[in-house]
């Protein structure tokens, strides 16, 4: 550090003199020096996170794989304290809008960073913390280089399998059995990404034939480290493992790093207790009104929630066939674009890909659809929409699976997760000047801007306003404040499978396989499920508050294209601005 501070202080003077010898004000000074860090922060980020870094299209380390051992866990936490004291340099009062977002975004990297390793320890319990395929699967499958170069990096990287999987038994000391489960499907599934798609790539090549034997050989050896460690994990002796639910002290800890909101969890849950019974209202009465077109003179309920359930149910009815499914999703996505473009409720770029694929192995298990972005570095790179496959499943899984997601929630669903959800979101983000709001981009922001755009695109008129359509949208919605009650009373509380599949099938209205499907995800997440609601809510509050704010002179084009203007910020930066007395700068450095 020493060798590095006279460095620091030349870049100061450089940037603070005009070549007329004149000084620059010290807010540009600032705004410099700060610009200049970020670039030094991330590049010894990647050097220590070559994974993620690969994963974000910075491509310097792909042929890097870091041994996950005491070592380098060190290295990390040495990386955050030279930081952290890098950052105190600099007073964020004096940098510009952007940049002090970016100064509060890697300010929470730092903490959380430091907090997964001293608090969470993950690294011990939740072996797919030990899951290297997904990187491996950018290398093969993204063209950001010629092919042979991106296999050479694939073959340079697999050298350090070995290692990184012996070492990963030594770390795992009480693992999650539903994480180890989880883990144990997904190596099996996706080793044929090392196993079968490097030599199928290999063939598309001129790359010598004897070293291609090489490479080969590699693989299949790095392949077969992979299945003995799934193979290990199964067979491995665990008396005493930890339970899956996280508690309430880390459960607090993780929700501050990760949703990075206003309040706490337990703020956020109350709210969505709230929300829920204010739904459960919105839904009789539209169900009140359609009664008699559905079910004539036949008598409703006495109990709402029982008279809401009987009229989803018949309408959940309408749905396409399970061979259908993704075909539909190919069918709705121009729909939608028609839809914007007709009301002009935001700008779309038609030139970024968006390509729909079936979910990868390596993937599967937690969500049934779900968007693969390209990193700010690769911002050319294709966006995949990820569809679950119904392939193998009984009939009556796979139906109660379809009316989950029949012809009202399919739509909904390709918003949140396409166009103008996920998809435009992280377009928008990557253009964004700044690196930084894209590489530690706030998932609650993220999944915020999806459910918000639902709602959105429906205020303004899509569906034709049918009560049909408001009526599965309040479903849908519920699923976002049931995913944040659910989260919490699980892995803070003592909620069981039987009490969650209950609540979510009575008070969500959620198929029975919907709602399994949710309590393997909450068993094998945490957190992560609040980001749904926490982050519409605060959208929401800074959307009516704008609007407020700009009175006749409010559009709803210009909130849209403003807020997404600052990347993948928190929400409560964002509104820092937006709501502020001075003119923003709309992310620009």
């Amino acid at each position: 550090m020493k060798k590095l501070i006279p460095i620091f202080i030349i870049v100061l003077l450089v940037y603070a003199c005009k070549k007329d010898g004149s000084t620059l004000p010290q807010g540009q000074v600032d705004n410099d020096a700060f610009t200049a860090y970020e670039t030094h922060f991330l590049d010894a980020l990647w050097k220590l996170d070559p994974n993620w870094a690969t994963e974000v299209g910075y491509h310097k380390y792909d042929s890097v794989l870091v041994i996950p051992n005491s070592s380098s866990r060190s290295a990390m936490l040495n990386f955050t304290k030279v930081q952290m004291d890098s950052l105190a340099k600099y007073n964020p009062g004096t940098l510009s809008d952007a940049n002090r977002m970016d100064y509060k975004m890697i300010q929470n990297q730092l903490d959380a960073t430091q907090w997964a390793l001293q608090q969470e320890k993950a690294y011990e319990w939740n072996p797919g913390t030990y899951n290297v395929i997904g990187s491996f699967a950018h290398i093969l499958n993204e063209h950001y280089a010629p092919l042979a170069k991106r296999l050479r990096s694939f073959y340079q990287k697999m050298e350090a399998i070995p290692a990184y999987y012996k070492e990963a038994q030594k770390q795992i000391k009480n693992p999650v059995p539903e994480l180890t489960t989880l883990t144990v499907e997904q190596l099996t599934g996706g080793v044929s990404v090392i196993e079968k798609d490097f030599a199928d790539s290999l063939k598309k090549t001129n790359i010598p034939a004897a070293e291609q034997k090489q490479m080969l050989a590699r693989a299949q050896a790095s392949a077969d480290v992979i299945k003995n460690f799934a193979t290990w994990l199964k067979n491995m002796k665990n008396d005493h493992p930890r339970s899956f639910r996280l508690g309430k002290e880390l459960y607090e800890g993780k929700f501050k790093y990760h949703i990075q909101s206003a309040g706490t969890a337990q703020q956020l849950y109350n709210a969505a207790v709230e929300r829920k019974k204010d739904l459960h209202g919105y839904m009789a009465k539209i169900c009140v009104k359609l009664w008699p077109k559905y079910f004539g003179q036949a008598p409703m309920p006495k109990d709402s929630l029982q008279m809401i359930a009987q009229m989803i149910d018949t309408l959940s009815a309408k749905h396409v066939k399970p061979d259908e499914f993704q075909g539909a999703i190919e069918k709705e996505i121009p729909q939608l674009v028609s839809f914007i473009k007709a009301k002009n409720l935001i700008t779309l770029d038609d030139s970024k890909p968006l390509v729909i694929r079936k979910e990868p192995a390596y993937m599967a298990g937690v969500a049934g659809a779900s968007i693969s972005s390209p990193g700010p570095y690769d911002k050319n790179g294709n966006t995949y929409y990820n569809v679950g496959s119904l392939a193998g499943w009984s009939p009556e899984k796979a139906e109660s699976y379809l009316r989950e997601y029949n012809q009202y929630i399919l739509q909904i669903l390709c918003i949140h997760e396409a166009i103008p959800g996920h998809y435009t979101q992280l377009v928008y983000a990557n253009k964004s000047p700044s690196l930084i709001k894209s590489v530690l981009g706030n998932g609650a922001m993220i999944e915020g801007w999806a459910v918000f755009a639902e709602q959105m695109m429906l205020e303004n008129g899509f569906g034709n306003n049918e009560p049909e359509m408001w009526l599965m949208w309040y479903k849908w919605n519920l699923r976002s404040i049931c995913n944040t009650i659910v989260d919490y009373s699980v892995h803070t509380g003592n909620m069981d499978k039987d009490a969650c599949v209950k609540f979510l099938t009575r008070e969500a209205f959620q198929q029975k396989a919907e709602a399994e499907g949710k309590w393997r995800r909450v068993s094998v997440t945490s957190v992560q499920l609040t980001s749904y609601y926490a982050g519409y809510k605060e959208i929401i509050d800074l959307r009516d508050a704008y609007r407020k704010k700009l009175g006749d002179k409010y559009t709803v084009k210009e909130f849209n294209e403003r807020f997404l203007s600052f990347g993948s910020a928190p929400v409560k930066y964002i509104k820092e601005v937006m709501l502020g007395n001075k003119p923003a700068d709309n992310g620009a450095k």
